[in-house]
This record gives C-alpha cells, sequence and structure tokens, in this order.
C-alpha cells in the first residue's frame, strides 16, 4: 500500500478557499522576511541564538523551566510520551485523542506504551471518569502513568477544556503520582477563545506543546515544555528520532514572529467560524455542531451526500474541506477572510443541491 500523499486531481482548479485545516496556513510575507533576516547557529550543537530566544520565550508563556523546538507536534507528543513512560506503561487519554487517530500507530510501534481509551462528550472526560479508570497497582495491571488532554480537542469539534475541569483531572492523576501532558496543537486558540493567559491553563501540566503550524501560521516547528529534568532527558529521545536540527533558527524566526503577530488575530478566525456555522444552518439536510473556536464539524447525512462525495465537488469548485470522525470539517485560519466564507456558504449549498 502506497502511504505518499495524493497529489490534487487531474484539472483540477486552484483552491481559493482553503478550509481543509489551519495547517494549510501559508507564511506571510512579514514572516518570510522575519526568517530571511534570522541570526542562526548550529541548533543540535547549542549555537542558535534564534531557536534559544523562541524556547526561553515559550518558557517563560507556559511557566516551564525550560522548552525545546521540534520539528512538529507529533514529535512532541511521541518524545513527551518516552520521556514520561517506560514499555508497558499505560497512558489514560479520551478515545479520539490525537495519539490515538493521527499519528500512525507511533506509540505501538516506538514507545511501547498501551492507551487507555477514556468516553466523554466532546473529546473530554472528568475527575470521576478518571477516579474510574484507575487499575489496582498489582502485577496483573499495566503500571499507569501518564495522563494526557488535547487542548483544544480536535475531533470534539475544536472543544476548549474549561480550566476547573483540566485542573480537576490533573489533580486525581498527581494524586495517583501520573505524570500529566498536554497535546496543545491549538492551545493558543483556547487561551484566547476563554481568555485565559497560556500559563494558568498549563499549570496542572508536567508537560506542554505548542504547535505553530496551525492557527499561527508558521510554516514548520512546534515547542515541547517542561521543568529542565523533564527537558534534558527528553533530549536524548530528540536526538534519537532525528529531531536535532542545524540552522533551525530560520524557522525559530517564524515562530517568534507569531507569537508577536498572530495570536490575538485568532479572535477573527473564531469569529469566521461562528459565521460559518451560521451560514450552513440555512442549508437544508444539514446539522452543525456550535464552534468553541476555529474548527466547524457538520453533518450532511440529511442531504443523501457523503463527506467524500462532497469534498470530491467542492475540490472541482476551487474549495476545500476535509473529513472527521464521519463528519465535514471546515477551519478557518488566517488566510481565510469573512468575504470567502459567504462565498464558501454559496458553493457548498450548490454542491449539496447538485
Amino acid at each position: 500500500m502506497v502511504h505518499a500523499p495524493n497529489r490534487p486531481p487531474a484539472g483540477a482548479p486552484p483552491t481559493r478557499i482553503n478550509l481543509y485545516s489551519d495547517t494549510q496556513t501559508r507564511p506571510t510575507p512579514a514572516m518570510k522576511d522575519a526568517m530571511m533576516r534570522a541570526e542562526v547557529g548550529d541548533e543540535q550543537h547549542g549555537d542558535d541564538p534564534t531557536v534559544h530566544e523562541l524556547c526561553d520565550r515559550m518558557a517563560a508563556l507556559m511557566g516551564k523551566e525550560a522548552a525545546m523546538y521540534l520539528p512538529s507536534g507529533t514529535m512532541c507528543n511521541v518524545i513527551a510520551i518516552l520521556t514520561h513512560c517506560g514499555k508497558g506503561d499505560e497512558v489514560i487519554a479520551h478515545e479520539t485523542s490525537h495519539i490515538l487517530h493521527s499519528e500512525g500507530g507511533t506509540h505501538a510501534a516506538l514507545t511501547g506504551v498501551q492507551i487507555m481509551p477514556m468516553k466523554g462528550p466532546r473529546g473530554m472526560f472528568t475527575a470521576d471518569d478518571v477516579r474510574a479508570a484507575i487499575r489496582p497497582k498489582t502485577r496483573y495491571a499495566p503500571p499507569q502513568r501518564l495522563l494526557e488532554v488535547e487542548q483544544t480537542a480536535n475531533i470534539g469539534g475544536g472543544a476548549i477544556w474549561p480550566l476547573a475541569q483540566l485542573n480537576a483531572v490533573a489533580d486525581v492523576a498527581h494524586e495517583q503520582g501520573w505524570a500529566t501532558h498536554m497535546d496543545g496543537a491549538r492551545l493558543m486558540n483556547a487561551c484566547v477563545g476563554a481568555g485565559i493567559a497560556p500559563k494558568d491553563m498549563v499549570a496542572g501540566y508536567d508537560s506542554v506543546w505548542l504547535d505553530f503550524t496551525k492557527g499561527l501560521g508558521a510554516p514548520l516547528g512546534a515547542v515541547l515544555c517542561g521543568d529542565s529534568e523533564f527537558i534534558g532527558r527528553a533530549w536524548r529521545w530528540k536526538q534519537r528520532l532525528g529531531g536535532s536540527m542545524r540552522q533551525a533558527g530560520i524557522c525559530a524566526a517564524a515562530c517568534i514572529y507569531a507569537l508577536d503577530h498572530h495570536v490575538d488575530r485568532l479572535a477573527e478566525d473564531h469569529a469566521n467560524a461562528k459565521a460559518l456555522a451560521r451560514g450552513l444552518r440555512q442549508i437544508e439536510g444539514v446539522v452543525v455542531e456550535e464552534p468553541d473556536t476555529n474548527l466547524v464539524f457538520f453533518d450532511i447525512k440529511g442531504t443523501g451526500m457523503t463527506v467524500e462525495q462532497l469534498q470530491a465537488k467542492l475540490t472541482m469548485r476551487g474549495v476545500a474541506v476535509s473529513g472527521l470522525g464521519g463528519r465535514v470539517r471546515a477551519c478557518t485560519h488566517l488566510d481565510v477572510t469573512a468575504p470567502m466564507i459567504d462565498e464558501a456558504v454559496a458553493e457548498i449549498r450548490l454542491a449539496l443541491a447538485a
């Protein structure tokens, strides 16, 4: 089986409204200029000043002691689990979490942990759910080492974990002697949406990472944060997995630019998502989930069309959406303007009518 990504179908027009994902964002001219002017060194050797600046800023932003720049968020999750856990340990995570659904089975293949899938609405579980998942400490049960949450919860609809609930599940984990880890792929969307500072949002979590290639619009990179001992041990896995880089300051400069210019504007993406949801609700047979942030999930079973059929029709009209969990997902980001929202609703209406 070939696993390479598909190229656009022959004859498809250029995508003019890209709602497929916020990973589709492209660096702005000002971000490219910052990248070209970046002071660089050998990141693997420890002498890239721009990477150091990014990591120091991220550690302070998250209220942690140290941070590490990595190529991707998936690598952040893999390295965090490898650092927190040993083979045969158990990780507690939601049944729709990224580590279960979207990382290619890497935790079975590479980390050797097993993941206990937790149920709960919108990609979340409660402190009582965690208590019910506690195993007896016997030789028959896997050692439980880590509790993992995803903020925002992607398949949960881009939902924001309430701070009290985040802290409550972390408290139960720490009572049991477990570590806690936050997949913060869209953490800044959650912070902007909830009006909560990042360091307060993640205070209960021993490790956390932020992806810069989604709503923040950088071309590469994520930053993993934790205490100095954790990051020191994580560096061995960074080296082993090929995550140590050379003149990485070129890409780190894009992340610094994003911190300075692209965080507050996430509120625009959230407003556009709500506008898109309102428009889609006017289409007969479409059931729309109210978005918390920049992800709009909608069910089209009532139209008689499948997700794949709609995607194919929209592709030939220059509009891109994704399918996830049996629903259509549309994602707003800095390359999607308010006028594009109205046009996207009109194109989706036409495609479903056809």
